[in-house]
């Protein structure tokens, strides 16, 4: 009878992992919320570029407080953790952000919403290749499904497709990127340490970007509402990376992501309630698809807990 009962091991394994996924949920939370805000914020200012690096300014204090709050003794990474920390910093918190915003600044909320999203269907095929992460056949089906979803939310028939939709691809280009090599860093680096150097070192760079375009000169003409609105951006994205970071310590690259793409709809119903305009039937449709694809994403991932892919990391 004892060799039906799982393991130690076995059950920590598993314990992570429903971690992980509910951490993945929190983070759609937040992503739908911030998109949301974020499209009314970033209008607010003449550089969106500026308002990126200092919003990400409060995001990488944040971080870096409950880095040295949160981990216990040594936090400081081995030599040769500083490359992939770098990486992490040039790949997500610098160029993506500035894609992202400047994109975000033309195009639609739910566009870019919609956009982002299909960051897990780049991921899928990264962590296939690079982290050794197994796609059984319902898995692969459930990705189809949710990227169905995806175009019955936008239909590309009829959508014109302008900058601002290009510049949010290339940042979620760059994102999918990252993630694959935050899940190598995050093996040996802890989840905190790694946001920390995610947005700190994106930060040096945006400053630099930033001074080097004199976008530097206007921060100390801003008024109450647009510092408002860095602060609330801010506290977001600190939501935002810290529970990323640490379901993908915990969870594959694969599910984590396509559980993200319920931001969609959380954007959607928060567009709503702000307009009072009822989605089509085929984007609801989409958004209730895509839902339930994720759902069955995440639990497809907890039958399948011991994938093969990179080693467990260490626990926080």
């Amino acid at each position: 009878m004892n060799r039906s009962l799982p393991s130690e091991d076995e059950s920590h394994r598993a314990s992570r992992l429903r971690t992980g996924l509910a951490l993945a949920g929190a983070t759609a939370l937040v992503s739908g919320i911030s998109v949301f805000v974020n499209a009314s914020a970033v209008r607010a200012f003449a550089d969106p570029v500026q308002f990126t690096t200092l919003k990400n300014a409060v995001a990488a204090a944040l971080l870096l407080t409950m880095a040295l709050a949160v981990v216990r003794g040594p936090w400081v990474p081995r030599a040769r953790a500083v490359p992939g920390l770098v990486a992490l910093g040039v790949l997500g918190g610098s160029i993506p952000f500035v894609l992202f915003f400047t994109g975000l600044a033309e195009a639609t909320a739910p566009a870019a919403a919609v956009i982002h999203k299909t960051l897990f269907v780049w991921v899928a095929i990264l962590a296939v290749v690079f982290l050794g992460e197994r796609l059984g056949r319902l898995q692969v089906g459930a990705i189809g499904v949710l990227l169905a979803s995806q175009l019955l939310i936008q239909s590309p028939t009829g959508v014109g497709w302008g900058t601002g939709e290009t510049l949010i691809a290339a940042a979620t280009a760059f994102w999918a990127v990252e993630i694959i090599v935050a899940k190598r860093v995050l093996v040996g680096v802890r989840s905190p340490v790694a946001a920390a150097a995610r947005m700190g070192i994106g930060l040096v760079l945006l400053v630099v970007f930033l001074g080097v375009g004199g976008g530097l000169h206007g921060i100390g003409s801003l008024g109450p509402e647009q510092w408002g609105w860095v602060l609330i951006t801010g506290f977001l994205l600190t939501g935002y990376v810290g529970t990323w970071y640490a379901a993908l310590r915990r969870a594959p690259a694969s599910a984590v992501t396509a559980i993200l793409t319920l931001g969609a709809p959380i954007t959607a119903v928060l567009q709503l309630a702000s307009t009072g305009q009822v989605p089509a039937p085929g984007p609801a449709l989409g958004y209730a698809i895509g839902a339930a694809a994720a759902v069955a994403i995440a639990w497809l991932a907890l039958r399948q807990p011991s994938t093969p892919g990179l080693p467990a990391a260490a626990e926080a």
